[in-house]
């Protein structure tokens, strides 16, 4: 039986025990908290399927990472009930599922085949062995470039440069008379924006958010590097206004022709080589984040994933869409309509070992970033914590947010990186006292 007809048994079941059709005859319908990136606006173009094929009706509320993080956040926390179903990622969800929150997602259908999800994903998205949310794309970080202009500076990109490399390429390829900058990094603050790039970069340069007694590390020699390195890369082939820059700003820059080389999520490739998109699809290389010779990668490990908020009264609808939307035959419907190119990456191990995905561009060097990262060991020193771009602990997002200010702050010229890194070591060690972790 396909997905799809287990989807069509379990909705005739569950109209009849819970109550997903009301007296007055009009279906359920179920809200949806996601964030406005690519794949998950591409996913809400296709809900009328689900709606075909269930009854099920879908509101999408669909919000910018950083007000979709503090939105889900307040009200699971504040139980707000205003979603059935939230776009979350690896940081949350076994925070969340230690905490109750989210429903356990153990009792999926054989059909649905969760051994399937790459075990990274899975482990990223579980406590204590149990699943409390679905990938519906993983990634890691990678270096998307302009082969052209690496052509015409003379240079050949390694598949596993060294950032030396990517900072000299990247000031030979700016031409800011033609708005030609050589590099686009995150400059946003968030701690899913700007702080995720930098904590990634940091741990190449042998950086660390804490020691191993939850003593503040900004202070040291490499976080100095770290920031030092950013900024004066950024200054020198960076484009104007790059503290205002997240993910989908980068993005666009990147369409346009406007960036060299964008280190971001992997789940970008798909759109820069769109030629629907992008004006330099034909023209993309890639190749591995970027290291020191210290032993570490700049390279992230994430998924965004749906969950279930516990209390919900909608669970069962909320399963079939969860179901629906992470499944093989969701990937199949994409393929089918937009080419392989265009599915939800990262996920499932069924993908890679699929011929039609194999040609694709950049799904070898997805695989080996995801691959590659290593968020129980993030760091070249030791640390008390996992996570590659976080740290997995609740306090987390509320310091890295007030970091990241004083790290976009620094990119934008108001204060130098060394100020930026004694208010970063004084508000994180207050906040961790305060927390009693010293």
């Amino acid at each position: 039986m396909s997905i799809k007809n287990t989807l069509r048994a379990a909705t005739a079941l569950s109209l009849i025990s819970a109550g997903s059709v009301f007296a007055d005859g009009h279906a359920t319908t179920i809200t949806i908290a996601t964030v406005n990136n690519g794949d998950m606006v591409r996913m809400q173009g296709y809900t009328d399927k689900f709606t075909e094929e269930t009854g099920i009706q879908v509101d999408w509320v669909t919000l910018e990472e950083n007000v979709l993080r503090q939105r889900v956040t307040t009200d699971i926390t504040a139980k707000g009930g205003q979603f059935d179903i939230m776009t979350i990622g690896m940081y949350e969800t076994p925070i969340w599922g230690a905490n109750g929150w989210l429903v356990p997602l153990d009792d999926l259908s054989a059909e649905y085949d969760a051994d399937d999800i790459l075990p990274a994903m899975r482990g990223g998205l579980s406590h204590d062995g149990t699943m409390y949310a679905a990938p519906f794309y993983g990634e890691s970080s990678m270096i998307m470039y302009r082969t052209d202009l690496m052509e015409a500076a003379g240079l050949e990109m390694p598949d596993a440069p060294t950032w030396e490399f990517v900072a000299s390429a990247a000031r030979a390829m700016t031409d800011k008379d033609n708005e030609i900058y050589g590099i686009c990094l995150r400059g946003k603050a968030g701690w899913g924006e700007n702080v995720a790039f930098l904590t990634a970069t940091s741990n190449a340069f042998g950086a660390r958010w804490f020691d191993e007694d939850w003593n503040a590390q900004f202070d040291g020699d490499a976080w100095s590097n770290t920031l030092n390195f950013y900024i004066e890369l950024m200054n020198d082939a960076g484009p104007p206004g790059a503290s205002n820059n997240g993910f989908n700003e980068n993005l666009s820059l990147f369409q346009q022709g406007k960036c060299g080389m964008w280190i971001d999520a992997t789940v970008a490739a798909s759109f820069v080589t769109n030629p629907a998109d992008s004006t330099v699809a034909d023209k993309v290389g890639f190749a591995l984040a970027p290291d020191t010779g210290l032993g570490k990668r700049g390279n992230w490990l994430w998924a965004w994933a749906l969950a279930i908020p516990a209390g919900t009264n909608k669970e069962a609808e909320a399963k079939q869409f969860i179901e629906w939307a992470t499944s093989k035959d969701y990937i199949e419907l994409v393929a089918a309509n937009e080419g392989w190119a265009n599915v939800p990456p990262g996920a499932r191990t069924s993908l890679y070992e699929n011929p039609n995905y194999a040609s694709v561009p950049f799904a070898e060097m997805t695989l080996k970033s995801i691959l590659s990262a290593d968020p129980i060991n993030p760091t070249i020193d030791p640390v008390p914590y996992v996570g590659v771009q976080f740290v997995a602990i609740p306090e987390f997002a509320g310091i890295a947010t007030e970091v990241g200010q004083e790290f976009s702050a620094a990119l934008a010229g108001q204060q130098t990186a060394e100020e930026a890194l004694a208010k970063a070591q004084a508000l994180t060690n207050d906040a961790m006292e305060a927390a009693g972790y010293r």
